[in-house]
């Protein structure tokens, strides 16, 4: 049991990662675009962040069937407190490697930060992750549906 715990809170926190790292890098790449510096662009990759981190557990609950409204509620509980706590922990690490705020995309101080600041960030959610799946809450709720509803694609 302790290790479908484990594999599982290690997928959820993978999840997250995943669209913290597509956010952020998308709204460093926008900001970049658009002459943006420092807040605006943290800001803009925060968000996106949060918007691919939760679409990316929506997508497998809308495939099993769910409405968007049955979703939403689901996705907010699992999500927001991993995505949160690597959100605060991955700009934490990136705001006190020198440099790495200000590098910009094709700064190899850039990637090697986010590498860094994203592998500890992953290691900061994973707890979060393992305590909400132990108490049936976060993605507990999504497994669920990912595992009872995931083979049977009605198309």
């Amino acid at each position: 049991m302790k290790n479908i715990l484990n594999s599982t809170a290690a997928s959820a926190t993978m999840h997250c990662l995943t669209g913290c790292a597509i956010g952020e890098i998308v709204g460093m790449m926008i900001g970049t675009a658009l002459g943006w510096h420092g807040a605006s662009t943290i800001t803009l990759s925060i968000a996106l962040a949060f918007l691919f981190g939760y679409s990316l557990s929506s997508l497998p609950l809308l495939k099993a069937g769910l409405s968007l409204s049955a979703v939403i509620p689901i996705i907010l509980a699992a999500d927001t407190l991993s995505i949160l706590t690597m959100e605060i922990v991955d700009n934490a690490v990136m705001a006190v490697i020198p440099g790495a705020m200000n590098a910009g995309l094709v700064n190899p101080i850039f990637w090697v930060s986010m590498a860094i600041s994203l592998t500890v960030a992953f290691f900061a959610a994973l707890p979060v992750n393992h305590y909400l799946i132990k108490r049936g809450k976060g993605h507990a709720l999504v497994h669920e549906y990912h595992h009872n509803h995931g083979g049977h694609h009605h198309e």
